[in-house]
């Protein structure tokens, strides 16, 4: 069975409310990012069965806005270990996927997610002159080999890092 883990930043979080972290919404930049990405997505027929998100705001938004931009009805599943979650808490999340499912979209946060996505890229990935390689909305896509209980950097290779500022500002 062919395996991808698709990796995405929540999108651009609106800092002028004064809420706290968890609580934070998208600013209408990230709202675009994030069903721009899901277009894309949907466009190029790369859709999750299943969606882990953070249960913050901003990533429920931005799991939201892109499901509904792929014309999705995948499951979406809300994993508070997403929320602060580094290393170790993802790739136990990951290895503890069923065995069934062939594309998931992991929604989350950076530090967390960025490190992710350099562990499991290793030498294999080219870091932009901005220095961010995972901004807001952008989307890792990793091809996974064996079984996802057995999942580590070396059953993964990056396909692609899609950022939301290389798509066309149009519908796909």
């Amino acid at each position: 069975m062919k395996r991808e883990l698709l990796i995405l930043r929540h999108g651009k979080s609106d800092w002028s409310k004064s809420v706290d972290d968890f609580h934070r919404p998208l600013k209408k930049r990230g709202r675009k990012s994030a069903a721009r990405m899901g277009a894309w997505m949907g466009g190029q027929g790369i859709v999750p069965e299943i969606i882990l998100s953070s249960p913050a705001v901003r990533a429920r938004e931005t799991t939201r806005l892109a499901a509904g931009a792929m014309h999705l009805a995948a499951e979406i599943i809300e994993n508070p270990a997403i929320y602060e979650g580094g290393l170790d808490e993802l790739l136990q999340i990951v290895r503890s996927l069923p065995k069934y499912v062939g594309r998931v979209l992991l929604v989350g946060h950076n530090t967390g997610i960025e490190e992710f996505v350099f562990y499991l890229a290793g030498s294999n990935i080219t870091i932009p002159a901005n220095g961010k390689l995972m901004p807001t909305a952008a989307l890792a896509r990793f091809v996974v080999s064996g079984a996802w209980k057995k999942f580590a950097p070396d059953r993964a290779e990056l396909v692609e890092i899609v950022r939301p500022r290389q798509l066309a500002r149009k519908s796909f």
